[in-house]
């Protein structure tokens, strides 16, 4: 049977197929009336012309067809009885209880498909279409009827069984939500900075109006010679290498026997709100590594970055060997952008009027409020993220459970206006730090070309903040010996990933050949069990020295003790 056959088909059946195509008309004339500038949520500004777009009519006469089958399909299915959709968001057993709501969830489910499909369809520059297919996901992801009280099966089912308390703690949540001014993901009143996440043993030995320089308590009786500086993103606080100690990287590193210092960045506030790019690596990358030399006494580091950190620590390498200088004896960039020709979805939000907007907005002072980052990244994905805790804690009353990771990512940080805007012009929007000599950060020309070390390179597989390409794109720029490990999961996850868990999978190239792009690199690599950690150990522990005696004290000479790690600059809030 078609949807055409309709002697087929009851009249109300027929009453339904006109009321769902008229709607499909309906979004689709709102779909040509989107205002795609503003498709940047959070974080975009105008632009100065609306995108050219159209429709093939033929992709759009098969989408109208299909959907026309799908929807007589769902109403002859509702006829027979309530068919729970396969979306987690419906999954409970209320759902498929109740043939209003399961029905509403599908028909949803079939209009956002078939707006999908709308934009998929869209004819016009791939940045255009990839902003349309991002604006109709937060469309879609907003208007689903689980985020209604009035449409949710199971936050009324359990309205009815606790007799109105889920909806009244629901309404004390929200309130309190509103009062701290974000979405609580996890009982945030169950964790202490110093206290139960970020627990390495530890002392802040130098501190300037930028960070603080933490030196790690030895876990072993000797040490190797060449200290290892982790540098960690300033869009975030370290101590997301440092949650608990059976997933530190920064434990694991001591426990491997390297002297370990960590930049913790200063939250800013408005005294750092002039502050730039070119602060950040002088007075803030740049110091730590010689700082770090000056305690130990060691001519050469190893060194890490991790995100934005290793795009930090890439330019200030750069830097360094502009002047000649190379202390830096290895370094290693974890899910880290030095190319940004792939930005992945990020890449929705930058054009040259939303840089033109953010340079005049905060270019010559101002912050970038933390929130407004955390927001951002959140919508990257809306339904995991955003609506999942709207719906259990406003809808449903409850409170989430203690989850360390999730307490990191609400604790935002601040970026100084300057800093900010012109990372996203010389980064996201026009690439300049792999064009040689094109940027000039304290007073150099960068060019990655010169920064001729031993480097490690790491990128995760579902990573939506620095996709895979992204970072595999590093080894096409540095010059040094290269050693390239893809680890399975996203950004966060696919780091963070003990040993001692054996999780997830990471793959290596045995041949150490880097073939121009991902795919070919992939196509020659082997895929092994458990976590990337302990090949990158080895990989350090190759470059690291001899092995001396532990120091007894923190610092040296005039840098000593301040006060215990994880040091009070952590600790400030946005």
């Amino acid at each position: 049977m078609t949807p055409d056959s309709q002697e087929f088909w009851p009249q109300s059946a027929q009453q339904f197929q006109q009321t769902l195509s008229e709607g499909w008309i309906k979004a689709f004339q709102s779909f040509q009336n989107m205002d795609l500038g503003s498709a940047g949520a959070p974080l975009a500004a105008p632009t100065s012309k609306p995108p050219q777009i159209r429709f093939s009519p033929e992709k759009l006469q098969e989408l109208q067809q299909q959907y026309l089958k799908d929807a007589a399909g769902l109403w002859m299915k509702s006829l027979q009885g309530a068919t729970p959709p396969s979306d987690k968001r419906f999954a409970a057993q209320a759902w498929s209880a109740n043939p209003v709501a399961a029905f509403s969830a599908a028909a949803y489910l079939l209009n956002a498909r078939t707006l999908m499909g709308m934009a998929d369809a869209v004819e016009t520059d791939p940045k255009t279409r990839a902003r349309i297919r991002f604006a109709v996901e937060q469309l879609t992801a907003a208007a689903a009827p689980s985020n209604f009280l009035a449409f949710n099966a199971e936050a009324q089912e359990k309205a009815i069984e606790t007799k109105g308390e889920s909806i009244a703690k629901g309404v004390q949540n929200m309130l309190h939500d509103l009062r701290q001014g974000h979405v609580s993901m996890t009982d945030e009143s169950v964790f202490e900075v110093g206290k139960n996440v970020a627990t390495t043993e530890g002392a802040v030995v130098f501190e300037n109006d930028l960070f603080q320089l933490i030196e790690y308590k030895p876990l072993t009786a000797k040490v190797f010679e060449k200290p290892f500086l982790l540098v960690p993103p300033c869009i975030n606080k370290f101590y997301i290498l440092d949650l608990q100690p059976e997933n530190s990287l920064i434990r694991y590193a001591v426990s491997q026997g390297h002297r370990t210092f960590v930049v913790s960045w200063r939250n800013p506030d408005a005294s750092l709100a002039h502050k730039t790019w070119d602060d950040y690596i002088e007075d803030a990358v740049i110091k730590a590594i010689a700082v770090t030399q000056d305690i130990t006494a060691a001519k050469t580091i190893n060194a890490l970055g991790f995100c934005v950190g290793g795009t930090m620590l890439g330019t200030a390498l750069a830097v360094l060997a502009a002047r000649g200088e190379k202390p830096v004896a290895s370094a290693t960039f974890l899910t880290s952008l030095l190319d940004f020709t792939d930005t992945g979805i990020l890449d929705v939000f930058i054009d040259e009027s939303f840089v033109k907007y953010r340079e005049k907005e905060m270019g010559k002072g101002g912050l970038m409020k933390g929130q407004d980052l955390s927001s951002t990244f959140s919508f990257l994905r809306p339904n995991d993220l955003v609506w999942n805790y709207v719906v259990g804690n406003y809808l449903k009353g409850e409170t989430p459970p203690p989850f360390d990771l999730l307490y990191w990512n609400s604790d935002s940080t601040n970026l100084p206006g300057p800093f900010y805007a012109w990372y996203l012009r010389n980064t996201y929007l026009e690439n300049n730090l792999v064009k040689p000599g094109k940027t000039v950060v304290c007073g150099e020309k960068v060019d990655l070309r010169t920064v001729d070390m031993p480097v490690y390179i790491y990128g995760s597989r579902e990573d939506h903040i620095v996709p895979i390409g992204g970072a595999y794109a590093s080894t096409q720029h540095l010059p040094g010996k290269k050693r390239f490990v893809m680890g399975a999961s996203g950004h966060i996850a696919g780091v963070i990933n003990p040993p001692a868990k054996n999780k997830r999978s990471h793959w290596i190239r045995e041949d150490g050949k880097l073939p121009k792009t991902h795919a070919d690199w992939l196509a020659g690599a082997t895929e092994y069990p458990g976590s990337w950690w302990t090949d990158w150990a080895q990989w350090l522990k190759a470059h690291a020295g001899k092995q001396i005696p532990a120091p007894k004290t923190y610092g040296k000479g005039k840098y000593k003790a301040i006060e215990a790690a994880p040091g009070r600059y952590v600790k400030a809030k946005a």
